[in-house]
Formats: structure tokens, sequence, C-alpha cells
């Protein structure tokens, strides 16, 4: 493709200089010099780790046709100079992949906790009313259909993503679904893409090691309504206003609490293994009931219908399609276990989300809530100590463990988390081992407990330092009953 070509959605005001011959043939576009083949542009763009400008050079030794970039190079090489190349990567990415995003409607999910959960149920209504495939790219895994790839991240850099889009086109579908990470949007990885609809869930303390303040963290998330030709929001969160003043299509509300929104639940039935409940919409009162247990699957619910409405699709065919739907790895997920305790994973693994799966275990045992938690190295620490507070206040019983230590070391993460538990009354233990955690909860479970398993959710893995080791909870319980069988 040629470069003019490839800089055909780069608005003129974001090119600075150009220094290269705009008929020259690019055979790729790349922004990582490990994955460079001669002959491609190389994107120098400017990472929180590291800086791809001080990449050029390698960029030029591996044959990089040009370079496209935010300062001059000092070495020899045809460049074009942007204001920002993290925007400039989007565009160009989009242009070499044919704008797949301009071909399907796309529905993007923000929030703190429930984007997973929201994107692969809208996902699953999608196909079950159309009766075709939709993509999703997410947290748990990307996919085409039943068709899984494996993700890196939450919502990838903007090359992986219309990579990825290209290939939903391709295997003919309509509609794709994305979760939209804070990351993602302050880090333009979205950038030029224009949403059919923008989902809003709520927010809750994270990633405040990223953001300056909660009111950042929200400032950045209400961008993805800039961009989105109808926002669905959440009007019970205590940020709904930020989003809703940054939105500029369509707007669509939901709620619990506030009789005003567009949708509201009704006639809540919380229950052991579902929800179930009646969506209040102008001219319509339909019956709900999705198997995920707790209020906060209500919302996720609420979600999901406004979102598929947006779309065209009708509310008595949508909860039909909802009823359908089975549950979402790690989320409220029960592991079978033929015992008269139940154990729940989740990937709870902020204040909110914790106070949300240890309430909706409240709701469906008659026995005590274990919980088993630990929290995640290299990232905000404030919330340690509030997840001690809420675990110790919420369960009968709590595991204090790891989670992925990352470059910390582990006691000192539980150590942070003890602060925020010193005045308790409510018993727990510490151990760090976190497979070693687990087998002492299961050992010491007791009729009518629900045991929850809070952090890993999805994830078959630990990480300590940089590495990866794998690390399957729900291989970790059955492990442990598979040896009390073998001794029986």
């Amino acid at each position: 493709m040629l470069l003019r070509e490839l800089l055909k959605n780069l608005e003129n005001s974001e090119i600075v200089h150009i220094a290269a011959d705009m008929g020259a043939e690019a055979k790729g576009v790349c922004y990582d010099t490990r994955k460079l083949v001669a002959g491609e542009l190389f994107v120098a763009v400017r990472g929180y780790e590291s800086d791809g400008h001080q990449y050029i050079g390698e960029a030029i030794e591996k044959g990089a046709v040009c370079v496209l970039c935010e300062e001059a190079p000092e070495a020899s090489i045809p460049y074009i100079i942007v204001r920002d190349s993290r925007k400039a990567l989007a565009a160009v990415s989009s242009a070499w992949f044919g704008n797949p995003a301009s071909k399907l409607r796309i529905i993007g999910v923000t929030g703190t906790n429930g984007k997973t959960t929201v994107t692969t149920l809208i996902k699953q209504v999608i196909e079950e009313v159309t009766r075709g495939k939709a993509g999703l790219i997410g947290t748990n895994a990307n996919m085409i259909g039943d068709k899984e790839y494996h993700a890196e991240r939450t919502t990838p850099e903007s090359y992986e993503i219309h990579e990825f889009l290209a290939q939903v086109v391709k295997e003919g579908c309509l509609y794709a679904v994305m979760e939209v990470s804070s990351h993602a949007l302050q880090l333009c990885r979205t950038h030029g893409i224009r949403f059919a609809v923008g989902v809003y869930t709520n927010l809750s303390p994270d990633h405040l090691d990223f953001h300056d303040s909660m009111v950042d963290y929200a400032n950045v998330k209400s961008l993805l309504f800039s961009d989105s030709l109808c926002s669905v929001i959440n009007i019970d969160d205590e940020f709904a206003q930020t989003m809703i003043d940054n939105a500029t299509g369509t707007l669509c509300t939901y709620a619990v609490r506030n009789d005003a929104a567009d949708f509201v639940a009704k006639s809540i039935k919380l229950q052991a293994e579902k929800v179930d409940f009646c969506v209040l919409t102008v001219g319509s009162l339909n019956r709900v009931e999705l198997k995920i247990p707790g209020m906060f699957s209500v919302y996720n619910a609420l979600a999901v219908i406004s979102a598929v409405k947006m779309l065209g699709f009708d509310v008595e065919q949508i909860a039909t399609a909802i009823k359908a739907c089975g549950g979402v790895k790690g989320r409220a997920e029960v592991v079978p276990t033929g015992r008269d305790f139940t154990v729940l994973i989740d990937y709870a693994h902020t204040p909110d989300a914790l106070t949300n799966i240890i309430t909706a275990s409240r709701d469906i045992t008659h026995g005590r809530v274990v919980t088993l938690f630990g929290c995640g190295g290299d990232r905000d620490k404030n919330k340690r100590p509030k997840m001690g507070a809420i675990a110790a206040g919420l369960s009968d019983y709590v595991v204090v463990t790891s989670d992925n230590p990352r470059t910390e070391t582990p006691g000192d993460i539980i150590n942070n988390i003890l602060v925020g538990m010193k005045d308790t009354k409510t018993p727990y233990i510490v151990i760090e081992n976190r497979r070693n955690a687990i087998n002492w909860a299961l050992e010491n479970s007791k009729t009518d407990d629900v045991l929850v398993l809070a952090g890993k959710g999805h994830e078959t893995y630990q990480i300590f330092g940089k590495e990866k080791t794998h690390f399957d909870e729900r291989e970790v319980v059955a492990e442990y009953f598979g040896r009390l069988g073998e001794e029986a």
C-alpha cells in the first residue's frame, strides 16, 4: 500500500512534517521492531516502559521503508512527523486492514466492573436474535462465533484491534462487541472507531496507579461516549453525569433505583442460581431471567437489554435470548464439587466487585460465606486495606493469600491488606501460597458454606516477577477432590 493511502485516515492537522516520498510502497505497518519486516512502515510509539523512538535505529537496520514519529530521527531515513504517534498508529492500522470498523456495528462497553459479563452476554444475545456470528474483543478471550482467540489484555493495541476486526468482517459478521478499558481510551487504542453503542456500567476505585484520581478516571472513561452514536448509561452510578456530559449521540439510561431511567428493573427476585426481574420501558414490561446470581447481575442484564434494544431489536425478543444465555467464565462461576457446600470463582479484584460477590453469596447460602482473596502487585496499593476491610466486614471467615504479586514481595502485599483488618472480629488466616490456601479452605468448608475464590476469575496463571506460571483454580479444586477420592 502506498504511504499516501496509509495516511489517508490522518487529519491534516495531525501531520507536522513530511520528509518521505508519499508514493513509496509500504509492505505493512509495525510498531514493534522485534516483529518488523523489511519494507514496512515503522510507527514509533511512546510507551510507559519504553519509547519507540529509541528503536528507530533498529528499524532502519531491519529495512523499514519509512518512520512515523513525533520527532525527527537522527539517522537518515524517510520520515513523517505527527503530533501523536498513538493516534497515527490507529489511523494507519485501520487503513492497512481496509477500515474494518466502518463495516461493522460495534458495541463498546466501559466501566470498572461488569465489562466482561456484559460484552459476553451482548454477543450471545445478538447471535441468538440474528442467528448469525458476532465478534468479541475482551478480557477472557477474543471470539468470532464459537471460535476463541487468545487475548493478552482487555483492549489490545490499535493495530491488533483492526487486524482482528478485519477477520471479523471476513467471517461475515455484522456486529462486534468490545471491552473498552480506560488504558485503551487514554492511549488512543480505539481512536477513530465510531461505536454504534457505547455502554457504561459503573465506576469504583481501580487503576489509580495509572490515573491521578477518580475524577481523572471518570473523565477518561467518558471519552467513549464522544465516539458513540448511542450512549447507554447506568444512572444509578455516581459518575453517570460525567458520561452523560460527554455523550454526543442518542442517550439511553438504565437503573434499578431511578424510575426516570429509560429501562428500569422492577419486581426483582434474587435466587441461588439466577436473578429474575421485570424490565419496564416505554410501551412494554417483560420478565427477564439471567442464570448468574446477585444484584450486580440485574444491572448487567439491564445494560445488555438497553444496548441491544438500541441496535433495533425488540425487548421481548432480547429477554427470551437472555434466558437462554449461560454463565460467564470466572464471573460468579460455580465449580462442580459434588459436595454439600458451594465453590464460586469470581474475578473480583476491586473493592466494589468484592462487595458484590460476597453480598451475592450471602443471598444464596444458609451457611457461612468464606472469602479467599489477595491483591495484585505493581497496582494501586490504596485498595488493598479497603478490600481487607470489606472481606472482613461481609464474610464469616477470610483467607488472605496471594494473587499476582508481579515484582512485589507477596508478604508485603498481604500486610497492606491486613491493615484494613486490624480491628476486625471476623476470624481469618493468612496462607501466602494460593494453592495451599485453597486446599486449606476446601478442607475446612462446612455444609451449606459458600467458598468465594476471588481475584483470579478466568485467569489460568499467576504472575511472579514478569513470568507467568500456570495456575487454574478449577484444576486446583478438582485435584484436591481427586486426591480425596484416591485416599478413600
